[in-house]
C-alpha cells in the first residue's frame, strides 16, 4: 500500500542513526491520564528524535481548538526544517471533523515526521482512539497506577536515580505521601540531592516525610496549579482528615503561586534550570514541573489567585467559621481564576 508521495506505508526499515528503527515516519499514542508517565513518554520520543536528528524543528499544537490548515501545515514539514517533531496533546479536543485527516496522517506519515500524539483517558474522543487502534498505531500507556502497584514504582523510581531503597523503605514513602507520582518523583529526587548514602531505609523515609503534614499541603497545591481540581480536592479532604493543619494548606498554595509567578518572569532569561531553581528558592524538578504547567496560567490569573489564597488564609487563621469550608472554597477560586484569564479556546 502506498501513502502520498507515493511512500509506502510501511516504515519497518526506516533506520536511525544508531542502526536501530527511525522514530521519523513513525507515530506514537500517549494514552493515559497520569501526567508524569504521559510526560516522560512524550520526553522520551522527542529525545530520540533529536539524538537521530539534532535539527529537527519541534512543534507543539494542542487538540482543543485546532483547525485543519494548523494540522496540514505542521505535519507536512516546515521549509526551514528537514524533519518535525509534532506532539499533539489534548487528542479528546480535537474536531470530529478532523478525525479522518489525523488518523491518516497517523496510519501513514511522511518520513521526515515524527508524530506524537497524547490523550489523557476518558471516553471523549474514543471515535479518533477507534480509529488509530485500527490503523495500529504504536501505544504508550499512560494509566493511573493502582496503589497497590505505587511502592513497585516507587522502587523502579528510586533504582533509576541512583538509590537503593527495599520494600519497607517504600511502603513508608507511600504512606507518608499518598499515590501522586509525580510527589513521589520529586521526593525521591529531594532524597538523592539531600543524602550522601543511597541506601535509603524506611527510617531515613520517616526522619524526612513522616509527620510532615505540611507535605500534604504540597500535593493540594501542586495538584490545584497543574489545573486538576478534582484531584485537588480529594487531596484536600484526605489531608484534612488525617490532621493536616489548614494554614499548611494555605502556605502551601501560596508558596506554590509565588514560585510559579517568579518562574513566569524568569523563563524568557538565559538561565539554566539550576539557576532558574536557585533563583526561586526551590529544587530544579520543580522548575521543569512550572515548566509543564505554566502553558495553563498567565499573569492575571496569578494574582487573581494570590488574592484570594491572601483571603483564604485569614479565613483559616479566625476570620473563618469554618475553615474546611474555606479551603474548598479557595480551591474553586483559584481553578476558575487560572481558567477566567486565559483565552476561550484553551480553557
Amino acid at each position: 500500500m502506498t501513502g502520498r508521495g507515493g511512500r509506502t506505508a510501511s516504515r519497518s526499515a526506516a533506520r536511525g542513526r544508531d542502526g536501530g528503527e527511525s522514530v521519523f515516519g513513525r507515530t506514537l499514542l500517549v494514552h493515559g491520564p497520569e501526567t508524569l508517565l504521559s510526560d516522560r513518554a512524550v520526553a522520551r520520543r522527542i529525545s530520540a528524535a533529536q539524538a537521530e536528528n539534532p535539527q529537527a524543528e519541534i512543534v507543539r499544537l494542542s487538540g482543543t481548538g485546532m483547525d485543519g490548515a494548523a494540522f496540514l501545515e505542521a505535519s507536512g514539514g516546515s521549509l526551514f526544517s528537514q524533519a518535525t517533531v509534532l506532539v499533539v496533546t489534548e487528542l479528546c479536543d480535537v474536531d470530529k471533523d478532523l478525525f479522518d485527516m489525523v488518523s491518516a496522517t497517523a496510519a501513514n506519515p511522511p518520513e521526515e515526521l515524527c508524530l506524537v500524539l497524547v490523550h489523557p483517558g476518558g471516553v471523549k474522543g474514543k471515535g479518533l482512539l477507534d480509529k488509530l487502534r485500527k490503523a495500529g498505531v504504536e501505544k504508550a500507556d499512560a494509566s493511573a497506577l493502582k496503589p497497590f502497584k505505587v511502592p513497585e514504582f516507587i522502587r523502579d523510581e528510586a533504582r533509576a536515580q541512583g538509590l537503593q531503597m527495599d520494600n519497607r523503605a517504600a511502603e513508608a514513602l507511600h504512606r507518608a505521601l499518598g499515590n501522586d507520582l509525580r510527589t513521589l518523583a520529586s521526593a525521591l529526587d529531594q532524597l538523592r540531592s539531600d543524602t550522601e548514602d543511597p541506601r535509603i531505609d524506611a527510617q531515613t523515609v520517616t526522619t524526612y516525610f513522616g509527620g510532615r503534614a505540611e507535605v500534604k499541603g504540597y500535593a493540594v497545591s501542586d495538584a490545584l496549579l497543574a489545573g486538576d481540581l478534582p484531584r485537588a480536592l480529594e487531596q484536600l479532604r484526605w489531608a484534612i482528615a488525617t490532621g493536616t493543619a489548614p494554614v499548611q494548606v494555605t502556605s502551601a498554595l501560596s508558596f506554590g503561586l509565588r514560585g510559579l509567578g517568579l518562574y513566569l518572569d524568569l523563563r524568557t532569561a538565559r538561565m539554566s534550570d539550576m539557576d532558574i531553581a536557585k533563583a526561586i528558592g526551590t529544587y530544579p524538578g520543580k522548575v521543569k514541573e512550572y515548566s509543564r504547567i505554566c502553558r495553563g496560567w498567565n499573569k492575571a490569573g496569578l494574582a487573581e489567585a494570590i488574592i484570594a489564597v491572601a483571603r483564604a488564609d485569614a479565613g483559616v487563621k479566625g476570620a473563618s467559621v469554618d475553615a474546611e469550608y474555606a479551603l474548598e472554597a479557595v480551591l474553586l477560586e483559584v481553578d476558575a481564576a487560572r481558567r477566567a484569564a486565559l483565552p476561550s479556546r484553551t480553557r
